[in-house]
Formats: structure tokens, sequence, C-alpha cells
């Protein structure tokens, strides 16, 4: 760390941290009882949940600084992102990512393209209120590619009867000049509901102390969505249609070896426009959501229709040389039992279909089938002070690429025992599964995005798990605190391993192969209230990521997150009042990523990370006008010193060298003042 920094995080020290970082953690910890989960079977309490959650609310939402979804929840404790440059960015949970996570939203699995490195999620944010994410494996209720977990992205809930309210939100960001505005108009009209949004946004190249502007991390983004339906007696019935069109520049990081500056494509490196190379991604979704009201349950019913059109520009504007478009059908039938006797029992099938073309010159993965089915069975009985559950699934997938087949059986079995009003104690053990994606199985041509030839393996095997999860939390009037330790097992880890071959002049070779690994690490956490308007939390999560059986340099796996400690102090100026600013706020925040001496060594596939320490700084309000809020308002200095670094899972690490200065790779973004509000309408 730092010299500088060092003062300023001895003030912010604690001996433990929490496992869920939230500005209400206290306040949420005080209503388990109410807080209510729905990424396990049904609708399930918090606090008798046995499998490890965060959440995120809404109001968290709006006070963090973000370029995307991801970049939004990638300090939770136990959360991480793959990044290229500030548009693009992938989750990943407890040291696994890729397609060992589901994204689901408007309750479907997201599917574009999951498994390159510079694919991001295809969402707006501004569509998200709030988000559960659920870490292990969850294979039982999602099938395969929730090995290393889910996260859930909800949208707002349904208005009341009667009711209509508009939305206008606008920020702005003063690094890369990220502007974006949103408008929502939604209502409940005698039970019928509906809710359209539009969001537009744009970036221009972001800049750091040692690389001023970097081009090619400039990006735009357009998104819409309507939802339409009906709410009635007997359940209810939604259909929602959105899109989103996002174009990327690539950051390729060649510099000017006489002067180590970044080289330029265009005329000026502070631009909107985007520039050689870019991608062109469109993602289309359909969903027809259903709920029906039975005697002692309730039948659900998920369609949904998602196109994805992925283009990438390397020579020219108007001539694409790749072309994915991948095609996918998802459903979900289920039922969900009512509680008798603290009984409950939750059933259904779920699966996808899926087709991918190639429509460009140039083509990495070859053209494919894909169809999913799985069913499951889940049980769960709550005692006085202790919640049981326990389910099992089998799975089966199809892929016609070599006419494969991958079958798996999974469950869980878990407990939650009520020590005492206070302290929680939960048990969790869950086997995953995983089948290969086509990436893995059917490669063979130059992944741009990891400046590599790739050879895939039709004869991979799928990846299976074994998770054990033990946490406690204890909660009282003026301190929260929770630990959770993990222990993760998996059989036939696929991982891309260099060969000695080169089929492309410049790049090098690698193949797809398998082995064993397994993963260590735990979450913990403190939160200290002494007054009401005192807030002191501290989170900090670690992972030991290995592989079994390999040389000393492959020991670790790959895109491993550093250990992370975050502190934030908060004082909160009004609360729950009438006056003209309520909610009012002001909070030093900071986040500490350890030195990474463990990676992946092969080649110099992978180098070492050194520590770096960000100081935030952020104040909100909402602005109430005749005891009416007409206004929420929220400032954030994010890495207030404008420190240099390159977080350890950076694509841009690996850029070039510069010639001048000696430092590999392209820096992270420096100082960067947020400006966001939100102006909302009640009618």
């Amino acid at each position: 760390m730092d010299k500088k920094y060092f003062i300023l995080s001895l003030l912010c020290i604690a001996i433990a941290v929490k496992a869920q970082d939230s500005t209400d953690v206290f306040y949420r910890h005080l209503k388990l009882n109410e807080l209510v989960v729905t990424g396990v079977t049904g609708d399930t309490k918090l606090k008798n949940s046995t499998a490890p959650i965060s959440i995120i609310s809404g109001k968290e939402l709006h006070q963090t600084t973000s370029t995307n979804i991801i970049d939004a929840i990638a300090k939770q404790p136990g959360v991480a992102q793959i990044t290229t440059g500030s548009g693009i960015s992938k989750p990943i949970i407890r040291g696994l990512g890729y397609n060992r996570i589901i994204a689901m939203n408007e309750g479907i699995r997201q599917e574009g393209q999951q498994w390159g490195d510079e694919h991001g999620i295809e969402i707006d944010p501004q569509n998200v209120n709030s988000v559960e994410i659920l870490k292990g494996p969850a294979s039982l209720m999602y099938g395969s590619d929730a090995m290393a977990g889910v996260v859930i992205l909800h949208g707002a809930p349904i208005l009341p009867e009667g009711e209509m309210k508009a939305t206008v939100s606008t920020e702005y960001q003063t690094n890369n000049g990220l502007f974006d505005y949103s408008l929502n108009f939604a209502g409940n009209q005698k039970g019928f509901i509906w809710d359209a949004r539009f969001t537009d946004k744009m970036a221009h190249t972001y800049k750091n102390k040692y690389d001023g502007y970097v081009p090619g991390s400039q990006f735009k983004e357009r998104a819409g969505r309507l939802m339409l339906g009906m709410n009635k007696q007997w359940g209810h019935s939604h259909l929602t249609l959105t899109a989103f069109h996002q174009t990327p520049s690539i950051v390729e990081g060649e510099r000017d070896e006489e002067t180590g500056e970044l080289e330029c494509v265009t005329d000026h490196v502070k631009t909107y426009s985007k520039a050689l190379p870019f991608q062109q991604i469109r993602h289309y979704k359909a969903v027809w959501d259903n709920s029906f009201n039975l005697p002692k349950g309730w039948l659900k019913a998920i369609v949904g229709y998602q196109q994805n059109q992925r283009q990438e520009f390397e020579e020219s504007e108007d001539e694409y040389e790749l072309y994915f478009k991948l095609h996918t059908i998802t459903y979900d039938l289920r039922y969900l039992s009512q509680e008798w006797n603290g009984w409950k029992m939750a059933g259904g099938i779920n699966g996808m279909w899926q087709q991918s073309l190639n429509l460009g010159e140039e083509s990495l993965i070859p053209e494919y089938r894909l169809f999913d089915i799985g069913g499951y069975v889940t049980i769960s009985k709550t005692m006085d002070n202790l919640t049981l559950n326990g389910g099992l699934r089998y799975d089966n997938r199809h892929i016609d690429f070599h006419s494969r087949n991958f079958g798996g059986i999974t469950g869980s079995i878990g407990a939650v025992w009520n020590l005492c009003q206070h302290t929680n104690l939960r048990l969790n053990i869950a086997r995953g599964f995983r089948a290969p994606n086509m990436s893995e199985l059917g490669s063979d041509g130059i992944h741009e995005g990891t400046l590599r030839y790739e050879i895939g393996n039709p004869d991979l095997k799928p990846e299976y798990s074994w998770q054990a999860d033990l946490g406690m939390d204890f909660s009282s009037e003026y301190i929260s605190a929770q630990v959770a330790l993990f222990a993760n097992r998996i059989e036939n880890y696929i991982f891309a391993k260099r060969i000695d071959r080169i089929l492309e002049e410049g790049f090098r070779t690698y193949e797809y192969t398998q082995g064993d690994a397994r993963l260590l690490g735990f979450e913990a956490g403190f939160d200290f209230h002494p007054i009401h308007c005192i807030h002191f939390a501290n989170t900090f999560s670690f992972v030991d990521a290995q592989q079994l059986h390999v040389d000393k340099d492959a020991k670790y796996l790959p895109m491993t997150p550093a250990p992370r400690w975050t502190s934030e102090l908060k004082y909160e100026i009004t609360h729950h009042g009438h006056n003209t600013f309520n909610n009012a706020y002001v909070a030093l925040g900071l986040e500490c990523n350890l030195a990474q001496n463990h990676y992946y060594k092969v080649d110099e596939t992978e180098t070492a990370t050194p520590s770096y320490t960000l100081i935030s700084l952020s104040a909100g309000t909402d602005l109430n006008i005749h005891k009416k809020k007409v206004a929420e308002l929220y400032i954030t200095a994010d890495n207030l010193l404008n420190c240099a670094y390159q977080n350890h899972l950076s694509r841009l690490k690996y850029c070039d060298v510069n010639q001048v200065t000696g430092r590999h790779g392209v820096y992270n973004m420096g100082r960067n003042i947020v400006f966001k509000v939100i102006l909302p309408v009640t009618i």
C-alpha cells in the first residue's frame, strides 16, 4: 500500500468485516423477519435461507457509482468483475465466472455470448430496482451454468391500484464525460398495469494519471423496455419487451515506442465517436410471465425469447469481420405450495433451446444447436428455531456439435438454527453441475479479446462440484457481525492451457483441457452503530483458488480476485423526517485491494498485482417541498486521491509495455466525480 494512504487506512481499520455490504445493513438485520428473498424456491425470509445470499436495495444502487450493472454490484463481498475498460464487465463470484454464473433478468436467464472475455451483460441498469446474489452452486433451481452462483436482477415492483408514476433521472461523470438520462412511466389502473422506460447513455474515453486519456474506452448505449399486463384475483399475466443497443470501442493499448503514449486512430483522443476496432451489440428480449393462484399454492409459467447480435469491426466501419447471432428460447414451469404445519414444497421443469449462427467472414466457434431440460423438487420444514431444506434435480443438455449429451444429478441440503433472538447459524452442502460451452468444445481461431489462438476440445467432460458453506450472523441494537466460510471442490475443471504450436504468427496457441480444482475462502463483516446517525461498516473477502496435481506455475486458477477490504463511515444528517432535506447523509469510503501474488504463471499468462487503496467521499439527500419528495440528489467523488492502479481482473493490464516508463498495460480510471438526479412524479 502506498505510504500516503497508510495513515488514512489506519483510521478505518476494523477487526471484522461483513458478508452483506450495505449502507442500510443495520436496519436490514433488525428486519430479518420481514426481508424476503426470491432466489431460492418461492418466497423465503432471509433469516431462514440456508444458502448465502447478498441483497442490494434500490436505494443502494442509486448511491453507487458505476458504468454498468455489474460494476454497480462488484463491491459486494465475494463478488468481483472482469473488466475491459469502463463499458464491459463480467461478474465473478468467489473466484469463478464466465459460464459458471447465471444472470437472471425479467424472470429468465440472460443469454448473450457470456463465454467471451470481452462480452458484457446486455442489461440496462436503469431497469434494475434491486439485486439478489446467490453465492455457491445453485444448480438445483437454475440447472447447468449456475455452479458459482446466480445474479438476480429485479425490476421495480408493481405500483398500487389506482396509482401512476413518472420518473426522470440523469447522471454525469467528470472523468469519462459519461452522460445518461432515463424516462419512465408506470401505472396500475383497475388491474391493468404498465411500465415503460427509455434510456440513453454515452461516455468518451476515460483518463488516469499515467496513461492520460485511453483510446478505445468510449461507448454508447440505448435501451428501451415496455411491460404490459394484468393483475387479478386469479393471479397475473405480464408481457415484457426489451431492446438493448451498445457500441463499445475496444482498447488495444498500442503505444508509440519513442514517446510511450497510447496510439489513437482518431483525430481527438477525448471523443464520444466510435473508433476501430469496435463492437456493435443488439439484444432483444420478449418474456411472458404468468402466475395462477390455486387452492393450496401457485402455478408459475414463464416463456422467453432472446436474440443476441454481436458484430466486431476491425478494419472498416462498414464491414464486420465477426458476426455472432444467437437465438434462445427459455421455459420455466413450477408449482409452489402454501405452507402447512411448517412444510413447503416446490417442483418444476425448466430449460432452453438455443441456436448460434456465424454470419461474418471470420469465426471463432462453430454454429450449433443446444437443448436443455431439467426437473427438480424441493422440500423445506420450519420449526420454532430450526429450518431444514433440501432438494434434487436432474439435467440433460444436448449439443449437436459431435452429438454430445451431458447429464447430471445435483442437489442441496441445508439448515438454519436460530440460536437466540440475535444469532443465526447456517450450514449448506450443494452439488453443482456445468456442461462445457461451445467455446471450450469447438474453438478454432484467433480470439482477439484474449490475444491468442484458441483450440477447443470436443472430448471435454462436464464439471461437477461439491461446496460446503458455514455461516453465522449476529445483530443487536448497536452491532451486527457476520462470517461465512466456504470450501468448493470441482471435478473436471475446464481451462485453457498453452501448447507448443504456432498456428497464426504473432499469437500464442492455447487448447482447452481439464483437471481438478479446489477453492477455499471466507467473507466476514462488522457494522458498528453507536448512535442513531452514525454507521461504521467494514467488509473483507478472500478466496484461494488452486488447480490440483499440476506444476507450481499452474497452481493457481487464472482470474482470481485479490483479497479485498472495504470500509465506510457514514453520518446520517436527517432521517425519515419532513425537512426540506430528508434522509441526508455524508460518507467516507475506503477500498483496499491487497497484493495478488497467487496467479497463473504459465507463459506469463498472468502477472502479480500490487496492492492499492481507493478513497471515496459521497453525499446525498431527498429534496422535499411541502412535505412531498420531489427529487433525490447524489454526489460522489470516487478515487478521490487520483490513485494510479490496475485491478488484478482488468484485461487491460496485459496491453503493451510503455518503453519509456517500463510500466505494463493500461491503468484503471482516475478521479471521477459523479452527479446524479432522480425526479419522481406520482399521479
